[in-house]
């Protein structure tokens, strides 16, 4: 795609943009779970962190988030100007030239890799540069646009922030972080095509593949059954490793139940009946997924403050 190849009249002349018209480009709901899971990621790692180490790491990972959005939405402005869903988004809205976008993603990039770098370390810049490089070039340029598989593959982008604080916070990887990575990972399938399952006219319209539009609605529903199935035990490893507890332990468990009893309802709902209900459970288990992850993340968080000790409480990681 090049910025002449973006020829709807809805963009064709720009306002002067505003504040909060650059701020949308950087997809704020998005950098919010960002800043979230990264923090997670940097409070929850050992030896702990100074406060102004901490303020500064997560600002510059937010920033790259942001960065990559910009990138992203630069690049889909084409498929945003026909999906209801983002049509009001600043470029097909005429608000931003393409251009602007492009090169705000570009220098925030830039900017948000090198302070990484100077404030904690290398590695967590790195990793952070491969993160924007992974979503802007590898998702949003290729797998969008060519193969179902786009979120299964794609979803690593959005998987790496709790690691980059960890590796901010230790500079180095560890297993803690890796299934905190995992978790999202396995989570962002059946989180996306439950969205897909009442957004496919808008995705098909686009000329998107994803998985409902190239293998219909029925495989779909299998799939986030068997990503379910997958993503359980998964979530429950990490109340086994230093990090974990009674309380993650329980919350996990909680959540997992009615995350697999939501997708085994979804597999069993009969596509007529979906559309009849205005796809109310299918809605009902995208947003309980936002909840999932919020709360695993949370109770993570709350083993790291809270001083709750278990007589023998297995560490297995």
């Amino acid at each position: 795609m090049t910025d002449a190849s973006i020829t709807s009249s809805s963009y064709s002349t720009y306002n002067q943009p505003e504040f909060d018209d650059y701020f949308e480009l950087l997809k704020p709901r998005v950098m919010s779970l960002v800043i979230f899971t990264a923090s997670v990621g940097l409070f929850v790692a050992p030896n702990g962190v100074h406060p102004i180490l901490a303020f500064a790491s997560i600002l510059f990972i937010a920033i790259g988030a942001g960065a990559s959005g910009a990138l992203n939405m630069w690049w889909d402005a084409d498929i945003d100007s026909v999906m209801k869903r983002t049509s009001e988004r600043p470029i097909p809205g005429g608000r931003v030239s393409p251009s602007e976008a492009r090169n705000l993603g570009l220098w925030l990039s830039v900017f948000s890799v090198g302070m990484l770098a100077i404030t904690a370390n290398f590695l967590s810049a790195a990793l952070l540069a491969f993160t924007i490089f992974f979503y802007a070039v590898v998702y949003t340029m290729w797998l969008k646009r060519w193969t179902p598989q786009n979120i299964v593959i794609g979803g690593a982008a959005g998987a790496f922030p709790p690691m980059i604080g960890w590796v901010a916070a230790t500079g180095g990887v560890s297993v803690e972080s890796v299934l905190m990575f995992a978790l999202i990972f396995m989570w962002t399938p059946p989180h996306f095509w439950a969205l897909a399952l009442f957004m496919n006219d808008d995705y098909s319209k686009a000329g998107v593949p994803m998985l409902t539009v190239t293998h219909g609605k029925k495989s779909t529903r299998l799939h986030i059954l068997i990503y379910s199935v997958l993503l359980a035990p998964l979530a429950m490893s990490l109340a086994f490793t230093e990090i974990g507890g009674p309380i993650y332990f329980l919350t996990a468990l909680g959540l997992n139940g009615w995350f697999l009893l939501g997708a085994y309802r979804l597999f069993n709902s009969s596509e007529i009946n979906a559309a009849l209900q205005k796809y109310s459970r299918e809605k009902t288990f995208f947003f309980f997924s936002i909840f999932y992850l919020f709360a695993h993340f949370m109770a993570l968080l709350i083993e790291a403050f809270v001083d709750f000790k278990v007589i023998n409480w297995p560490v297995f990681f």
